[in-house]
């Protein structure tokens, strides 16, 4: 490693981590954002029928999880055995929550901030018409967990 940096060698070249000699185990990884709005706009995803705006952004971290092995050059592809994305709409605006777990050799905390932020953004592309002063904001792991596998 260069400076503790795990993806970086002492060069500056940078690389994929080699985590082939590490045994399996079951990781977890919690992390939440944060879509501040106005109370108006709060409400008016509030009042939506359920299903819609709130739904689809959580559909759409799901997705983003699933798939972080794509977006981030240097991130392992996992396979993911549980993405759960949970936005609740507050009087200020969306809190979002990821959970993301599977049985690897690496940690999921890639895939469970890529669903926050994700979700986030989805939540942002559906309120920007009425709302020009949203903010995404805290976006952050909260958890990680390792347990070996018994």
């Amino acid at each position: 490693m260069s400076g503790g940096l795990s993806h970086v060698e002492p060069s500056g070249r940078v690389r994929m981590v080699d985590v082939g000699s590490k045994p399996l185990s079951r990781r977890r990884a919690v992390a939440t954002a944060v879509v501040r709005m106005s109370a108006e706009t709060a409400a008016r995803l509030r009042e939506l029928p359920k299903g819609d705006a709130i739904t689809t952004a959580e559909l759409a971290g799901v997705m983003a999880a699933k798939r972080t092995g794509e977006l981030i050059p240097l991130c392992h592809p996992l396979t993911v055995t549980l993405a759960d994305v949970r936005a609740e709409i507050a009087d200020d605006g969306v809190r979002i929550e990821a959970t993301v777990e599977t049985v690897a050799q690496t940690g999921v905390e890639m895939e469970a901030l890529t669903a926050a932020a994700v979700a986030a953004l989805t939540v942002y592309d559906m309120a920007k018409a009425v709302d020009t002063g949203l903010v995404i904001e805290s976006v952050r792991l909260v958890e990680k967990t390792k347990e070996p596998l018994t």
